[in-house]
C-alpha cells in the first residue's frame, strides 16, 4: 500500500521519537494516531488522535487498526504479539520479525553472526553454572546482559577480575542472559539508514558517539574514521536491511577497533529497528531528517537525500540540562529541541541541542 497525503499513520509508543515522527508526518501532509498505555506523553501533542490502552487490549487494537492506513513503532519493547495482531489487519512497517529479533540479545547476535557480520564473542547463559563456564570460555573482563528489556546500560553488568560471578548473576535477576566478550574499542559509532518499500537504501554519514553513565551524551557527524571504515559501515547496514527485508529507518551501533595490521575494524554491537538518538542531528544537519525518511519509507514514498549540511554536533539534554533552555536559545548558532516532558528526572532525556558547522569545499 502506498499512502497519499491526508492518510493516517499509526504509531505504537508515545515517547519523544513518536513525537518527532508525528511532526515529520505533519510536514508532508500526513496525520498520525498514537497508541500507548500512558495517559500523558510527549507524542500526543503532535498527533491528530490517540488511543490510551494496554498493548494487549485486542478491542482497542482492532479499533486502532481500522483508523489507520499503516502502522509503525517508535521503540523496540512493543510486544511482538501486538504487532502480529495488527499485521493481520493493516500493514505494519517495519514488521514483526525485526522487532522480535532486537528484543532478544542472543537472537540478535546470532542473526548478525549468521549474516557474516563481526560481533563480540558471546555465549548463552541460562543459570549460574552456565555463567561460570561462559566466563571461563570468554575470560575477564566480560559483560553479562539480560537477553530482554535492556537499554541505556540497564540490565547489564561488567564481570572483572575478582567479581563474584554468582552474585552478579543474582543481581541481574536470574533471567535468561548472554555473556559477551569485552571489545577493546577506540570509539563508538553508528550508521542510520533507511530502506524503502521498493528496496531503495539510503544511509546517513557514519556518526561518532560518546556516552556518559551508559546514556548517549554527544554525537558528531561525520565520525573521525578512515573513508574505508565509513564505507564498511554502510555495507553492514545494507546487509542488515536486506536480510530483514526491512522497510523504514534502522540504526546499527558499532565499535571501531584497531586491528593487528594497524587498520580500523568494525564490530557490530547492536541494531535498533527504529529512528535513533544518534540520528537526531539530521533534523538540522541533513537534507532529509531521519524522521521524515522513516515516514517516507513506511508510506511507500521515494526516500529523500541524506546529504549533510555541514559538520554536526548533537548534545542530549539529560535531566536538569534542559533547564538551560534560555541560555541555549540566546546562542543563535544552536538549534534547540525540547520533548515536552513535564517532569525533570535524573538521566531522563528531556531534549537535545544541535550545532552545524559549515564545511569548506571538499571538506568532510
Amino acid at each position: 500500500m502506498i499512502l497519499s497525503p491526508g492518510a493516517t499513520i499509526g504509531i505504537l509508543g508515545s515517547g519523544q521519537l513518536g513525537r518527532m515522527l508525528a511532526i515529520a508526518a505533519l510536514k508532508v501532509g500526513l496525520r498520525t494516531h498514537i497508541y500507548a498505555p500512558e495517559a500523558e506523553a510527549p507524542a500526543y501533542d503532535a498527533a491528530a488522535a490517540r488511543t490510551i490502552a494496554p498493548f494487549d487490549d485486542e478491542a482497542a487494537l482492532e479499533a486502532f487498526a481500522r483508523s489507520v492506513d499503516v502502522a509503525t513503532y517508535e521503540f523496540e519493547n512493543v510486544p511482538t504479539a501486538t504487532v502480529e495482531f495488527l499485521s493481520a489487519r493493516v500493514p505494519v512497517r517495519p514488521g514483526a520479525r525485526a522487532l522480535a529479533l532486537t528484543q532478544d540479545r542472543l537472537v540478535e547476535k546470532t542473526f548478525l553472526r549468521d549474516a557474516g557480520l563481526r560481533t563480540a564473542p558471546f555465549v548463552a547463559v541460562d543459570d549460574a553454572g552456565a555463567l561460570a563456564r561462559a566466563v571461563a570460555e570468554l575470560g575477564r573482563p566480560s559483560i553479562l546482559k539480560t537477553r530482554r528489556f535492556g537499554y541505556d546500560g540497564k540490565g547489564q553488568s561488567l564481570i572483572r577480575e575478582g567479581s563474584n560471578v554468582s552474585a552478579v548473576y543474582r543481581a541481574l535477576g536470574g533471567a535468561p542472559m548472554i555473556l559477551e566478550g569485552f571489545v577493546a574499542f577506540e570509539r563508538e559509532v553508528s550508521v542510520v539508514a533507511a530502506r524503502s518499500l521498493e528496496g531503495e537504501i539510503v544511509a546517513y554519514d557514519l556518526a561518532e558517539n560518546e556516552h556518559e553513565r551508559h546514556i548517549l551524551a554527544r554525537t558528531r557527524a561525520p565520525a573521525r574514521v578512515a573513508p574505508e571504515t565509513a564505507l564498511e559501515a554502510r555495507r553492514i547496514a545494507t546487509t542488515v536491511l536486506e536480510a530483514l527485508d526491512y522497510v523504514g529507518v534502522l540504526a546499527v551501533e558499532l565499535f571501531v577497533t584497531r586491528e593487528w595490521n594497524g587498520r580500523e575494524g568494525l564490530v557490530v554491537n547492536e541494531i535498533a529497528p527504529r529512528v535513533h538518538n544518534s540520528g537526531h542531528w539530521t533534523l538540522d544537519g541533513a537534507q532529509t531528517s531521519q524522521f521524515e525518511q522513516h515516514i517516507r519509507a513506511i508510506s511507500g514514498w521515494p526516500l529523500g537525500a541524506a546529504t549533510r549540511r555541514g559538520r554536526a554536533e548533537m548534545h542530549n539534554l539529560i535531566g536538569e540540562d534542559a533547564e538551560d533552555w534560555r541560555d541555549i536559545l540566546a546562542q543563535p548558532d544552536l538549534c534547540l529541541h525540547l520533548y515536552g516532558k513535564l517532569e525533570v528526572r535524573p538521566d531522563r532525556k528531556m531534549g537535545h541541542v544541535t550545532r552545524i558547522f559549515p564545511e569548506a569545499p571538499g571538506e568532510g
